[in-house]
């Protein structure tokens, strides 16, 4: 049998930085306590703007749209989810040398900008990615003034010949 050594290069780096943190009596990142709090992973999440709506994709791969949650209380969106570690068999022969993905659940809370039209809020879940869109609301929606020129308005007024 052939012992597997999982190696990570950044290890030491990691844990020199905890203690430097530490020393000095620096806190940990937000992400580390994030991490921290609610215990297992963390999915990545994109999130972009344009003048229409928000759009906010969390990448859950392995997923199926009944194992992710999405509520809404307030203004604060939040992601709740649980991937589960599949446990070997007693005698289906399988070892494992290396687990690199991550397992068990996750939390992701988001505030909402006050733009947000609460009430047309979509998600749609597709190869691995949760898409929500979040659509502002028309009155948020930026709009172009009109300029208009006082000196031209006066002339396109009807002229009232009978009073000259």
């Amino acid at each position: 049998m052939v012992d597997l050594i999982s190696w990570d290069p950044y290890r030491d780096y990691r844990s020199l930085q905890e203690r430097i943190n530490r020393a000095f009596g620096l806190t940990s990142t937000r992400r580390e306590r994030e991490e921290e709090s609610l215990g297992a992973w963390l999915p990545p999440v994109d999130i972009s703007e344009d003048k229409d709506k928000i759009v906010l994709t969390a990448e859950l791969p392995g997923f199926k749209e009944d194992q992710v949650q999405n509520d809404m209380e307030g203004n604060v969106l939040t992601l709740r989810g649980e991937r589960k570690f599949e446990e070997t068999k007693e005698g289906d022969g399988r070892n494992y040398h290396r687990l690199e993905r991550s397992y068990g659940q996750f939390v992701r809370s988001f505030t909402l900008p006050s733009n947000v039209d609460r009430e047309n809020i979509r998600a749609n879940f597709s190869n691995g990615l949760l898409e929500i869109e979040l659509p502002k609301r028309e009155e948020a929606k930026p709009r172009q003034i009109r300029i208009s020129n006082r000196s031209e308005e006066k002339r396109k007024e009807p002229i009232d010949v009978k009073s000259r």
